[in-house]
């Protein structure tokens, strides 16, 4: 069973007891987290999609830990005029363990169209007239 998943603006494909490197999230360490957005959710072949979310559905995680993210270097330069610059960046993250996937056994039935009548006195079908024919003139 697997869930795709919006965590702090990002999708994540999830499943339980997988660990999961996303944003920084403003928990304690330690701390429970429940997650609404499900995406799309699969239980062993049965696909549930949401639009835009699955109603009811929702993923269980525990903080572990607060951390930064490798440093990322960015290094600007243009040739020939003695233009360079370097920046550095860390990203802070929070570390995260699925506890486990729940979802609404009931599923919604589609709301059934209401049915229409259409009658000819609304729409009455028009007849074309009929195209005059050339008449050959052979001299």
């Amino acid at each position: 069973m697997y869930a795709i998943v919006e965590i702090a603006g990002q999708q994540f494909k999830v499943s339980k007891d997988l660990k999961v490197y996303v944003n920084r999230l403003s928990n304690e360490e330690g701390s429970k987290v429940s997650f609404d957005k499900v995406l799309l959710l699969d239980d062993n072949g049965n696909i549930t999609l949401g639009a835009p979310a699955i109603e009811g559905a929702s993923v269980e995680a525990k903080v572990l830990q607060h951390l930064k993210g490798d440093k990322v270097i960015i290094f600007k330069k243009k040739r020939r005029k003695g233009y360079k610059k370097r920046n550095g960046h860390r990203q802070f993250l929070t570390q995260i363990v699925i506890e486990g996937i729940s979802s609404t056994s009931a599923k919604k039935a589609a709301p059934k169209k209401a049915a229409v009548e259409v009658t000819e006195e609304v729409a009455p079908k028009v007849k074309k007239a009929p195209k005059a024919k050339k008449e050959d003139t052979k001299e």
